[in-house]
Parts: C-alpha cells; structure tokens; sequence
C-alpha cells in the first residue's frame, strides 16, 4: 500500500469518526437529554398544571350549599423568571406587592423548585386578575392560571361545611397529588371527604410568543392530560332547619344537634358561636383565620362534636334503664323524697331536690325530675353486687352501649369521646376506698362524666328507637357511588332490653304533657312529644340549660338535644329553642310567635 492510499485511508476513517461522534451527541442532546428538551421546548412551549374543579356539596333535598366561582392564581417558574433582568420595582407595583413580601414569595418558589410552578399570588378576582394579565409580557415566568374558588350561597352550617387551608410540607411529602400552594379540605365535610371532593389534575401544554402570551394549545391539545372534576356531596344536613337553628342560638354559646332516629342522619349540627364562612376563602383567608383563631368566643371551635359537657339530668333516663334491665326497679317502684338526700362525698353531704309531691314512682321522677329517686336507685343498684367495683364495671358497659366515651365513629375528622371513667380512674383518685356513696354524683349526670351534644342526641335517638341506633353521619349520597360507608347503614344494640323502655318513654311524655312537667311549656299541638330537661351544675357561672327531646311519640322522626352555656334551668333556654326546631322541622311553621321572638331577640350574658 502506497503512502497517498494509506493517508487517504487515516482522513477517511477520522472524519468518520468524527461524524459519528458529532451525529451522536446531536442524538444525545435533542433525543435523550432531558436537560436540552426543557430548554428548547420551553422557549415556545408552557406546561400547565390543570386543576380539578372541586366538588360541589348540597344537602338532603338537593340544595345547593356549597359551590365554585372562578378566580386565578398567579404562578411562577423561577428558571423562566431568571431567564432576563426583571424591573422588580415595576413588578411589586403592578402586583400591589411590598419589596419584602415579593422577596419572601420569590424565596419560597425557589425553596420548593426551581424549574416547577408555585403559586406565587392566589384567588385573584376576574378584575384584578385582568388588570395584572395586562402586563405580564414584561415579566416571563409569571403567567396566571385560571381556577376556582369556593362560594357558600348561605352563610350557616361552617361548622359541618369545614373550610380549606393551604398544604404545608407535610401533606406535599405524603401525598404526591399536592403542590405548593395548593388547597385542602382542613375540617367537616371538606376535610373527611377531601379526595372525594378535590377529583384528580390534568396538564395543559400551550404555545407561548416571545413575550410569554398564551397562543393557543400545543398541537391541539394532543399531549394534553384533562383534569377530573371532583364528586359531588350529598348532606344530610336540612339546610332549612340548620339557618333557623343557628338564628335561635344567635348571641348564645352552646350547641344543637339534630338527628332522624330511623337513620342516624343529622339534620342540624349548630355550634354557636359560629363565623361567616366566606371569611375564609380568597386573598384575606390566612389573616381572617388568625383573627377567628384569637377570638376569646372560640368561634372555630366544634362545639357540637367537641365540647365535653355534664350531661346534668338528661343522664337520669339511662340509669333508670340500667336499673330496669338488672332488676333492681319496675315500674312501680317507689322512693319517697324529702327535698333530697343525704351522703358524704366531695366534701357534700347532702344532694338536694326541689319541693314535690311524694311517694313518686319511676315515670313521675321523670317527669318533675326527681333527684332523691335516681341516688336512691343508684345506691340500691350497687348493693346488689359483691363489690362496689363489680357493680361499676356492669354500669360502665351499659352505659358504653349507648355511645357515650366513645367517638361513635362518624364522618367527621375531629371530635371528643366525652369521659366516661374506668374504674381505674376511682381507684386511683380514693386509693382504692370507694363506693356508690362517693360517686352519687354520676346518678344525676355530674360529677367526672362529661357527654358530647352529638352523644346527647344518639343517646335520644336510642331511646326513640327502643334500643338502638345508627351511627350519626353526615354523608347520605356521594356522586357516582351507590352505597355509603357500612358503618352508617348497620344498626347497633344498647344492651337494654326493648321492653324497659316504654316506662322511660311514659315518662319523658310527661315532661311536656304532665301538670308537673319540666318542659309543659314545651308542647306542640297535635304533636306528642317525649323530653327530658336538665340543668348542669358550672362551678365558672350560671349552670347550664339543657334540654333532649324526640317527636313524634310513636314515629320519631327527629331526636335533637340542646346545649344553652350559663342558660340556667333547662326550661329556660334549651327547652323553647328545642320545641322551636321540631316544629319548625315536622311542620315548617312556628305557631307560638311569642315564644320565637323571645329567643330570637334576647342574649344570654356569658
């Protein structure tokens, strides 16, 4: 081989080379390496995150009571922000942006990605949106995103509603769905249903020009991922009933529960005091939520679901039924009552009772709410044990059957089991030296048992239903899905048997009906009504008014149980706002327009 052929043969091969070389990084680079693509696509290309449109929520006749509105959101992707000098001075300007708090945004976009959107500005309004749309040519990076916004046609039931807060790096860490800035369902229903209602994201690839405005979709859409709407909510909130309720507790701190016994549905769930819930959706929500969270009225707080209250003589009726299940009373048993009764314990030696007449048996104790008859038959219950630790193990299981020191398990993500205390709990506190005489106080509904409103009103549903119960649920139909939870569809037991409990019903009859009733003021035309009264003992203030009640006698088709703080006896308050509702439910009219403008414009001073 001559020297020409050889030399022809080395260039060949080295360019060769060397367009194999250059051919592959060119694969490399517009084929494989990320890094190319998002810089080249992203000079004509924008990725948008599309969110899913909430779900709306209604409730048992299909009113609408939560619904959406659009409004924006101004994102940014900091490495398209970086990309050119930026006049920041202009930009806080046509933002309405301090210097810092456009620093403390940028910051936090940069901390959570560089080459991913945040939310930079949230819930714009179509006006302010626009004016800012205006000029966002000047600043690349910035685009806005339309979205939307919760709106709430009334303004009642926040507390069952729930309200949403932004997720922090907690909920972004566990759920991969979230991203900076986005929103999430912190209580109520919008908090237990929160995938139900917040759907799935979808992904919108657009054109851009040169000044970063939108013209059009990237090949028609083709890459695009749509996003799912969330389910709708159905309630089995009675919006109706649960605006009056909250207008009769209006200057009042307590709470109302309704509940249909054939179902365990609730129709009313009013804590009060309670807040706008529009104070917590757009721009101010955060500074809003501060001001609720410092209110010294607790308007956040659920007291419906949380409140931890002495059930007072409400409780009468359960022990009356744990007498009647172990044999220790009938019907006719009889106690006399000389204005109380004497024990020692907590330093008292005396429980009192107000004047009546006497000898009474266990329907007419019901109905004049006789304290003397329940210590009596709650000593007697524990004599028929060995020990006073027997006895109170047998009573502590009766009365867990009825859901109380218990959370019952319903939809709602917070709430209180009450106190219902274990044995050990006495041993502890007496060392061990106890006995029915020192623990009296539980057979009238004081002393360390404390009961939830929402316990309150199971505990009326069970005895309306002779003996048993539904799970309280808020939840009656979800969109697309044709069963609820089983847990709220199963029945559950007390371990009373149905036939002791038409002598209690007799007597919570007689509590509205009865010449001597606690509650005769209470009554309803052509409506029986069952109730029971109670008045709490509050070592802060005046006692508290409480009242429990179902209706109609031999169809119930509402239990509710009303808790009135510092309202004094439960006639007083808690009994008119409870035959308030249940008219106002079974009859949709007040007749006593008396008694309504008595509650509706008077305030208790707590």
């Amino acid at each position: 081989m001559n020297k020409e052929s050889l030399r022809y043969k080395v260039i060949l091969s080295s360019f060769i080379l060397i367009s194999i070389i250059f051919l592959s990084k060119i694969f490399y680079i517009q084929v494989i390496s990320k890094n190319y693509k998002f810089s080249a696509n992203n000079n004509v290309l924008r990725y948008e995150v599309q969110d899913a449109v909430r779900g709306l929520i209604f409730d048992r006749n299909q009113n609408l009571i939560v619904a959406n509105v659009p409004a924006y959101d101004l994102v940014i992707v900091p490495v398209e922000f970086q990309a050119k000098p930026i006049d920041t001075a202009k930009l806080c300007a046509v933002l309405n942006l301090s210097k810092k708090s456009f620093v403390e945004k940028y910051t936090k976009a940069i901390e959570f990605s560089v080459f991913k959107e945040s939310i930079f500005i949230k819930h714009l309004g179509i006006e302010s949106a626009s004016k800012i749309g205006e000029q966002l040519y000047n600043f690349p990076g910035l685009y806005l995103k339309k979205i939307t916004m919760r709106q709430y046609p009334s303004s009642s039931a926040t507390h069952v509603i729930g309200y949403l807060g932004e997720v922090g790096t907690k909920q972004i860490k566990n759920d991969k769905y979230y991203n900076n800035g986005d929103l999430f369902g912190v209580s109520g229903v919008e908090g237990a249903y929160e995938k139900k209602l917040r759907g799935s994201k979808g992904m919108a690839i657009k054109l851009v020009d040169v000044h970063n405005r939108d013209q059009g979709k990237f090949k028609d859409g083709k890459f695009d991922i749509l996003a799912k709407n969330g389910k709708s909510i159905f309630t089995t909130l009675d919006i109706k009933l649960q605006d009056y309720g909250e207008k009769l507790m209006k200057n009042k701190v307590g709470a109302i529960v309704a509940i249909e016994p054939k179902s365990g549905e609730i129709l009313s769930l009013i804590s009060s005091p309670s807040y706008n819930p529009n104070l917590l959706i757009g721009r101010d929500r955060s500074k809003n939520y501060r001001m609720l969270a410092k209110n010294s009225n607790k308007p956040l707080f659920n007291r419906a679901i949380q409140a931890e209250y002495p059930p007072g003589s409400i409780f009468k009726l359960i022990n009356g039924l744990i007498a009647l299940q172990e044999g220790i009373i009938n019907e006719n048993s009889m106690f006399s009552c000389k204005n109380g009764i004497g024990y020692e314990y907590s330093k008292n030696k005396y429980v009192g009772c107000h004047p009546h007449k006497s000898i009474i048996n266990l329907s007419k104790s019901i109905e004049i709410s006789c304290n003397t008859y329940f210590c009596n038959t709650y000593n007697k219950y524990f004599k028929k044990f060995n020990s006073s630790k027997i006895a109170y193990e047998n009573w502590y299981k009766h009365v867990k059957s009825f859901g109380i020191g218990d959370y019952l398990n319903n939809d709602f993500i917070s709430g209180s089991p009450g106190k219902l205390p274990k044995i050990s709990y006495f041993n502890k506190l007496y060392d061990g030296s106890w006995n029915s005489n020192t623990i009296i106080s539980m057979a009238i509904g004081q002393g360390e048992l404390l009961l939830t409103p929402i316990q309150m009103a199971n505990l009326t549903a069970i005895i309306a239903n002779r003996g048993f119960y539904y799970t309280p649920h808020i939840i009656k139909k979800i969109e697309g899905e044709v069963e609820i939870d089983i847990n709220f569809t199963t029945k559950k037991f007390s371990s009373i048997d149905t036939k002791f409990f038409s002598t209690i019903i007799e007597g919570m009859k007689q509590v509205t009906e009865g010449e001597e009733g606690t509650a005769k003021h209470g009554r309803i035309k052509g409506v029986e009504i069952c109730g029971k009264t109670g008045t709490a003992q509050n070592p802060h203030g005046d006692d508290h008014s409480i009242y429990i009640a179902f209706a109609p006698k031999d169809d119930p088709k509402i239990a509710i149980a009303v808790y009135v703080e510092n309202g004094g006896w439960g006639s007083t308050w808690a009994v008119p706002i409870g035959t308030l509702m249940i008219e106002k439910f079974l009859k949709n009219n007040i007749s006593n327009t008396s008694l309504e403008n008595f509650i509706l414009n008077n305030k208790i001073n707590n």
